[in-house]
């Protein structure tokens, strides 16, 4: 009876990695096979253009591809100037008017991510 019941606990746990490595090979991300994503910056890349400035953090990347997309997802807005890394766990993002902790944390929750940390630099 024991035996059954660790075969059927190892059963349930090869079928939810089965399921999870599925699930990265439609998104492509953490190499699953899926196209490098490629990191585009703002239209305007003057750093003098973005007086303020906030530390940002970032959980939930593993790849250059999550790093990409989420640098992506900031840069995409108009009046942001982001900088994303992976090994940091966030960045630096420049802003040409204030911006709000919920302002970014509602982006980076859209983008598949959990802000962490939000601070502004003097």
């Amino acid at each position: 009876m024991g035996n059954a019941i660790i075969i059927a606990a190892l059963i349930l746990i090869a079928v939810f990695a089965v399921r999870s490595y599925c699930k990265k090979l439609k998104q492509g991300c953490c190499g699953g096979g899926g196209d490098q994503t490629a990191k585009t910056g703002p239209e305007d890349r003057d750093v003098s253009h973005y007086p303020y400035t906030y530390r940002i953090g970032v959980e939930g990347m593993t790849c250059k591809n999550c790093e990409a997309r989420m640098e992506n997802a900031l840069n995409r807005q108009d009046g942001y100037y982001a900088e994303i890394s992976l090994k940091k766990k966030g960045g630096i993002l420049r802003a040409k008017a204030p911006v709000s902790r919920d302002d970014v944390r509602v982006l980076t929750a859209k983008t598949g991510y959990t802000l962490s940390e939000f601070e502004p630099e003097e």
